[in-house]
């Protein structure tokens, strides 16, 4: 591990892929034997899709809407050599949940800034989230049902939920 060179004022208010609150969460009803991370591996903080022949193998890249969302559970391994994080499950590795509805920290992978009650758009190569108007066409992407529940710029952390306001 580098010499640290930096020094933050405040500390980050999350990891993408933590609980955003300790509201009610809904699970993906997973197949027997449980979700396996497919060939190329699974990065936690995105969407991700299941295979259609067994529906037991997930990757983060699919067609249409998401199977769900990886959660962050100390679930990646540091494989890189020298690296300092990891955010990847290696491929094989089995999922413990993979979640279809609560509250999420995610990083806008988007260009522009996040208004709350904007919605979620799965990149359906990469799983990336990005956010735009409801009924919005976004390059790559599928509209989900979830939305942003607070603002902010391109790159920074966004609480995403499934419920809507009010």
């Amino acid at each position: 591990m580098p010499f640290q060179t930096q020094v933050q004022l405040t500390q980050a208010p999350a990891v993408a892929g933590d609980f955003a609150s300790a509201n009610p969460r809904h699970s993906v009803l997973s197949v027997p034997g449980g979700f396996i991370a497919g060939t190329n591996g699974l990065t936690i903080g995105l969407f991700a899709w299941a295979d259609t022949a067994t529906g037991t193998i997930l990757s983060n890249t699919g067609t249409g809407a998401p199977t769900g969302f990886v959660h962050r559970d100390l679930q990646a391994l540091i494989t890189t050599y020298l690296a300092e994080f990891g955010m990847t499950i290696p491929a094989g590795f089995g999922i413990g949940e993979l979640f279809n509805g609560g509250d999420f920290w995610v990083k806008n992978a988007g260009a522009s800034a996040v208004t709350i009650g904007q919605k979620a758009f799965a990149n359906n190569t990469n799983g990336t989230v990005s956010f735009a108007a409801a009924g919005a066409t976004v390059a790559g992407s599928t509209e989900t049902k979830w939305i942003a529940m607070s603002a902010g710029a391109a790159g920074e952390l966004i609480k995403m939920s499934n419920v809507a306001l009010g």
